[in-house]
């Protein structure tokens, strides 16, 4: 049994007062990205795995239509409350956005939806970038579909979820989070093409090496960032190359062909975004290459360039992010570091000797620390699978 089930349970009869049996109990994941930022709005691939922490949810219908929402890692909010009718955005809605857009998206999409719920969420995501928002959504979705045996394939749940982000949350995303959330698979990561959906997976073996995440303890907001200037950035530069080729997207340019055709991006700014989106997706396909070879040296140095170019020309970087990199390059026994997830603050990556990491760790908040304050935790990445309901 997960672990985290009877605590679950436990919590939601502490708060909602109910000492029912047949309380559902559903996990998301939350996901890393290890290659491919920000082209899943650009029509790139990507190659995200699902974590084995996320959110988990126990939920029991109601006899009305009210919602009721508790979240153990927001609990000084308290119990909130919402008829169905009544769900609309609102900033003071704080967390319960994400799980109330899945509802007012689901409807708007056909769904038959009309009882009401009591929720109780608890996530176990370190820290920010690491797609929290994206296993709530995905989490409620799967809900939804099960207890009132919807038909929804789990693709359907992850476009659910991203529509509900884009126009409820106003985040215009694209939909690997999702995606990597609804259809996650343990011990492998997802060659995830965004411009079809097409998928497959990918075992990965990088010993000796190791995956590690670490919280740089600088929480981001997507919504309050520049995600949505970078993509206003990238549509009007794919307007502009779009006089010269006809394509849909960003990602369909090679790097040869973009450097034919980019003195027509006068624009310096639009220049680097668009640079940055057709060089991250050669080196996605660069970095699968890799890795069918086994060359785990040319798959790290792959990663320090995805992150060259996210400071550099993506701007999508932060100081206390750059100086957590730097660290770990700087230490012998790390081949390859970058910033992941949405970007200016969050999470980093770095591939480490696996017989080093206890070294690694505190090398890193040694310098860490002493440029910046904060003191960084470390996760060993364990890929875990998809959305499911805990047996």
């Amino acid at each position: 049994m997960n672990k985290y089930k009877n605590q679950v349970i436990e919590g939601f009869k502490s708060v909602y007062g109910q000492n029912s049996d047949d309380l559902e109990v559903f996990f998301a994941p939350g996901r890393v990205n290890i290659i491919g930022e920000h082209i899943d709005y650009n029509g790139g691939h990507v190659f995200p795995c699902a974590l084995s922490v996320g959110t988990y949810l126990v939920a029991k219908k109601r006899d009305d239509n009210v919602i009721r929402l508790y979240s153990k890692n927001c609990y000084r909010a308290g119990v909130f409350e919402i008829k169905i009718e009544d769900i609309a955005y609102s900033k003071s809605n704080g967390w319960t956005n994400y799980p109330l857009g899945v509802f007012r998206t689901m409807i708007l999409n056909g769904y038959d939806i009309d009882n009401g719920y009591d929720l109780y969420y608890y996530g176990n995501i370190p820290g920010s970038g690491l797609s929290s928002s994206a296993s709530i959504e995905v989490v409620t979705a799967y809900m939804l579909k099960y207890t009132n045996n919807l038909d929804m394939t789990l693709t359907k749940i992850a476009k659910i979820c991203q529509e509900s982000e884009n126009k409820f949350n106003g985040l215009s995303c694209g939909i690997m989070d999702q995606y990597a959330s609804a259809l996650g698979r343990r011990n492998c990561a997802m060659y995830l093409d965004t411009a079809n959906l097409k998928h497959n997976y990918v075992k990965m073996n990088l010993k000796p090496y190791q995956v590690m995440v670490i919280n740089s303890q600088v929480p981001h907001s997507l919504t309050s960032s520049h995600y949505n200037d970078r993509l206003k950035e990238c549509q009007d530069a794919l307007a502009i190359l779009k006089t010269k080729k006809d394509i849909n997207n960003l990602c369909e340019l090679s790097v040869d062909e973009f450097n034919k055709f980019k003195d027509v991006l006068i624009d310096p700014v639009l220049l680097k975004r668009a640079k940055f989106a057709v060089e991250e997706e050669d080196r996605v396909k660069k970095a699968m290459d890799a890795l069918n070879r086994n060359d785990v040296l040319a798959f790290g140095k792959l990663l320090t360039e995805s992150g060259k170019g996210l400071k550099d020309d993506y701007e999508a970087t932060i100081p206390q992010i750059d100086i957590l990199v730097d660290a770990c390059l700087s230490f012998d026994g790390c081949i390859g570091s970058r910033e992941t997830g949405g970007g200016w603050g969050g999470n980093i990556i770095a591939l480490v000797l696996e017989d080093k990491i206890d070294e690694f760790k505190t090398y890193v908040s040694e310098i860490y620390n002493e440029k910046t304050g904060l003191t960084p935790t470390f996760l060993r990445l364990i890929i875990g699978d998809g959305v499911h309901k805990l047996k």
